[in-house]
């Protein structure tokens, strides 16, 4: 295999056992439920039950992602894992998963932390690792994996959520990914978690107005001085970080309106070429690294080999990168799919007492 053929070849989800409609949190926090479902598009918050966590979702989604690869665990050369979850200040999560996976000896193993957009970070470290030829012929395994609390009565509590999303760095099965992307960062304190502090502190506006010029800046480097319509029009599907849905769809729409389009051109936009990619978003809740890889292994199902999308990616503080994809010849079958639909087919509702139970457990543990 040459190097710049190195890709996507194969991708495993995990979501966690539990769930919470966040109608049922609505009823809690004594909230209309449309601000939730209509006001941030959620649906449910994916939960972990104690004793699970974002290296617990690690290595199922890499177990996942392993069984479908025609490679062995003697084929892993790099394990690199993008969290903002850590379990420890100097332990990788990498070591976590490694340890479970019986994976060690020669293998660069690290953890990658700019929050959102550490996993897709730990992605282009992998490629960039096989195309400069220094992965010989071994393969990365790549995992963003998050579990996303806020605290109690928070605005950001309704988006909370978990998952993880594995890609195996090898052959481009699954999809493969241009050397070319558009990275752009700004340093500012939008969303943050200083250390001893339980949950994030948001910045609610700023982080919107941040994420909004971030994929204006990604965007305008991917048009560069070519018709915006027809380089969009290329893309089967763009895919977005999704704190929440209606941040997306903000975003798309303040997209169009730098490009000087109307509201009814961006919306169709929306429409047709972002939303489909938001249900697993949607029943996941917002699983910080993993969000936009959850986003991206949506979009990839069912398509054509060959057939383009886009990966917007954002971490606050902030970075952001904006990716180019092709579907690679398993894209047609999505096995990955049988991951969400048994996920989702086996997890348990939480009902109030529940979910003030496991913020309890949450409280203690962080």
């Amino acid at each position: 295999m040459s190097t710049a053929e190195a890709g996507i070849a194969s991708i495993g989800l995990q979501l966690p056992p539990l769930y919470m409609p966040v109608t049922e949190l609505a009823e809690l926090r004594n909230v209309d439920p449309d601000k939730y479902t209509k006001g941030l598009g959620c649906l449910d918050i994916a939960l972990c039950p104690s004793g699970h966590d974002a290296a617990t979702l690690a290595v199922g989604a890499a177990k996942r992602a392993l069984s479908r690869w025609d490679g062995s665990i003697e084929d892993i050369g790099l394990i690199a894992l993008g969290t903002e979850s850590a379990k420890d200040m100097s332990r990788p999560l990498s070591a976590w998963v490694a340890e479970e996976l019986g994976l060690s000896g020669t293998v660069r193993s690290y953890e990658v932390k700019h929050a959102c957009y550490g996993g897709t970070l730990a992605l282009r470290q992998a490629l960039e690792w096989k195309w400069s030829g220094a992965g010989a012929k071994k393969a990365a395994l790549v995992i963003a994996s998050d579990v996303a609390l806020y605290s109690v009565g928070d605005p950001g509590e309704p988006t909370q959520g978990a998952g993880a999303v594995a890609m195996i760095v090898d052959r481009p099965d699954a999809a493969a990914v241009s050397p070319i992307s558009f990275p752009f960062s700004h340093p500012a304190f939008d969303f943050w978690r200083p250390v001893g502090d339980s949950f994030p502190s948001v910045d609610g506006q700023l982080s919107l107005d941040c994420y909004k010029n971030a994929v204006s800046e990604c965007f305008r480097a991917l048009i560069g001085g070519r018709d915006a319509r027809e380089v969009l029009a290329e893309y089967r599907a763009i895919c977005f970080h999704v704190p929440f849905p209606k941040m997306v769809k903000k975003s798309v729409i303040h997209l169009g309106e730098e490009l000087g389009w109307s509201a009814q051109e961006a919306e169709e936009l929306y429409r047709s070429k972002v939303e489909d990619a938001l249900e697993w978003n949607q029943l996941s809740g917002n699983a910080y690294t993993a969000s936009l890889w959850i986003s991206v292994a949506r979009a990839l199902v069912g398509l054509k080999e060959g057939a383009p999308i886009a990966a917007f990616s954002y971490g606050s503080g902030y970075g952001a990168e904006l990716l180019q994809l092709t579907a690679g010849p398993v894209a047609a079958s999505a096995p990955w799919v049988s991951d969400v639909e048994e996920d989702l087919r086996a997890r348990k509702p939480v009902d109030l007492w529940g979910y003030e139970t496991l913020r309890g457990h949450a409280r203690a543990s962080a």
